[in-house]
């Protein structure tokens, strides 16, 4: 009788926990708590911060068992968190924007690049010498809806207009289309990445990120979780972001040592090449923005990244951006 009535009490309160919004946290048997990362692409020097962590247990040291994963799709994370299929995505803030715009409920926790990092790149035997000349040319995109908007706002700076351009979506394969000469210019490619395989290929490339061109500046990379439980994992968003801090700055520390923790994680990487673009990646991980916190997200900027997808009707309305960003989980903020 006593084990049916202790039995039943359990799952009173258990019931009662479900009611309250309270979801069970699944753990390890060493009694860490899993965290299901979605990452925003294959294992890259972006990532230096979270496999560095990782490395030096210091998700562990935060009661934390961080599992990354790699998605089959770009466009994928954000939607993982929003149906509750991972804990914590890599994002950017324009899909947080247009996510929020679709109703999605996510919220950016963290900025992890606080600068673009999306560029227009083109080589000295393309006739280009500044975005004034890119009339008549080729330009090749990742075909991404933004990406238009940006070309649209960079020829507009100089009296032109996408008529004056033939463009091109080539989705992943901006690299080829580059340097086959399919494309003069080509934008959506990074200036730690796609620029950085361009000057180790000795091709001497000009790259440019949009926000010197009039697009307005935005957070490339940011952490996202899910809005509805935010409040529940709050202890669990805290500690992850702390430990990604120790660890990004562990990277800048040693940069070779951050090479090789994501030479391991990764497949198939170059070492030589992945050892350049993490020299080129450590700086932008390491800024701490106007406030000074690690992973501070400019409320203002945002509204007037919002407003300039609004204006090129990428968004139905503007999403309340205290809806979008949630700068509370920083460390000492």
């Amino acid at each position: 009788m006593r084990v049916c009535f202790a039995i039943a009490a359990l799952v009173l309160v258990a019931a009662l926990a479900a009611s309250c919004g309270e979801k069970p946290e699944e753990t390890t048997e060493s009694g860490l708590t899993k965290v299901e990362l979605a990452l925003d692409f294959y294992v890259n020097p972006d990532h230096a911060g979270i496999y560095e962590a990782l490395e030096r247990g210091y998700f562990a040291g935060e009661g934390l068992a961080v599992e990354p994963r790699v998605p089959s799709d770009p466009s994928a994370p954000i939607k993982e968190v929003a149906t509750g299929r991972a804990d914590l995505a890599i994002s950017y803030e324009p899909e947080v924007l247009l996510a929020r715009d679709q109703g999605l409920p996510v919220t950016a926790v963290a900025a992890i690049v606080q600068r673009p990092l999306t560029s227009l790149i083109w080589l000295p035997d393309s006739g280009i010498a500044g975005p004034q000349d890119l009339g008549g040319k080729t330009v090749a995109t990742a075909g991404i809806p933004y990406q238009d908007a940006f070309l649209k706002a960079i020829l507009a700076r100089s009296g032109q207009s996408t008529d004056d351009v033939k463009s091109v979506a080539v989705g992943l394969n901006l690299l080829p289309a580059l340097l086959s000469g399919q494309a003069d210019a080509i934008l959506g490619g990074f200036a730690n990445v796609e620029g950085v395989n361009l000057a180790l290929r000795g091709k001497d490339p000009t790259v440019v990120p949009v926000d010197r061109l009039g697009v307005p500046t935005y957070d490339e990379l940011v952490l996202v979780a899910n809005s509805d439980d935010l409040e529940t994992d709050g202890k669990k968003i805290h500690g992850f972001i702390a430990a990604l801090r120790r660890g990004t700055a562990t990277a800048a520390a040693n940069p070779r040592q951050a090479t090789e923790a994501i030479l391991q994680a990764g497949d198939g990487l170059e070492p030589r090449l992945t050892a350049a673009e993490i020299r080129k990646t450590l700086p932008l991980l390491t800024q701490e923005g106007d406030k000074g916190t690690f992973g501070y997200m400019d409320p203002d900027a945002w509204r007037r990244f919002g407003r300039f997808m609004a204006a090129d009707d990428l968004l139905e309305s503007r999403p309340p951006i205290s809806e979008a960003i949630d700068n509370s989980f920083l460390p000492g903020y």
